[in-house]
């Protein structure tokens, strides 16, 4: 059986054996008689709503991973079993037929003739999200702290508040691009030709000889009109960018304290 670190189980996120993120470490449940942990409960569903039982046996802790033995599928399948509370030896049992694990311990846990009083897997006292020392195994632990302190001495015990953080999708956000229709007017400047009448007297040695009749004489005139043709430009390109903001959130929870008092047969009563 490998030797876990219960504290760092419980900030840990489980991995399936084919690399897909399954989700983070609820509980970690011991053996009642060896203390070894041999179930951890994982966040799973949609909103992670639902805690998936799977046994310890063949999964990997590194840092803050814990890489499971099994896909996330089979994870998120897994039966049904209520997290708050033992472990009955029928549900062990199902847990292990289910995982395809004997349940006297074959699959990987060293096999034991403990009966079933002794076998049922509790969650890991002092252990939980937010440190409470809860069931029978808190009181083993602190008797066996107290087996270490004079008859005058006692453990103050408090509960502290540990604050992580996990990514989260908040929205998305997307370029598009759609057309709208303005009206332009450009001054554009044109040419034309006009007719202007010129007379330009003559000197008589000029001409000779002619004579008086009607005639005609055609001028062909042209002028300049604006034409409107269209092409389609670039003019800029338009980049999405994400950028990081930080800043400070505050939360809170109610924590729980030991408080140590003397009394005495005068009736006093010293808080410490």
């Amino acid at each position: 059986m490998a030797t876990y670190d219960v504290n760092a189980l419980l900030s840990a996120t489980a991995y399936g054996s084919d690399g897909d993120k399954i989700g983070k470490v609820e509980q970690v449940f011991l053996d009642d008689n060896t203390e070894e942990v041999t179930f951890v409960t994982v966040n799973t569903g949609l909103f992670g709503t639902k805690e998936s039982f799977v046994p310890a046996d063949g999964a990997r802790q590194d840092g803050d991973r814990l890489v499971l033995p099994y896909t996330k599928d089979v994870v998120k399948d897994a039966p049904g079993i209520d997290a708050d509370q033992h472990l009955s030896p029928a549900e062990e049992e199902e847990l292990y037929r289910y995982y395809k694990m004997n349940y006297s311990g074959t699959g990987g846990r060293e096999d034991r003739h403990a009966t079933e009083a002794d076998h049922h897997a509790v969650p890991a006292a002092g252990y939980t999200r937010n440190d409470q020392y809860t069931g029978d195994t808190a009181d083993r632990q602190d008797t066996a702290a107290r087996t270490d302190l004079d008859d005058n001495e006692v453990i103050r015990h408090e509960e502290r508040l540990r604050v992580g953080k996990q990514r989260e999708e908040s929205g998305r956000a997307r370029l598009r691009k759609y057309v709208v229709t303005e009206h332009e007017t450009v001054d554009v400047p044109v040419q034309r030709e006009e007719v202007r009448v010129e007379r330009i007297p003559l000197d008589g040695t000029e001409v000779t000889g002619g004579t008086i009749g009607e005639d005609t004489v055609e001028v062909t005139l042209h002028e300049e009109r604006a034409v409107v043709a269209k092409e389609t430009v670039g003019v800029e390109k338009i980049e999405l960018e994400k950028e990081t903001i930080s800043e400070t959130q505050r939360v809170d929870a109610e924590v729980r304290k030991e408080q140590v008092e003397i009394e005495d047969d005068t009736d006093r009563r010293d808080r410490i």
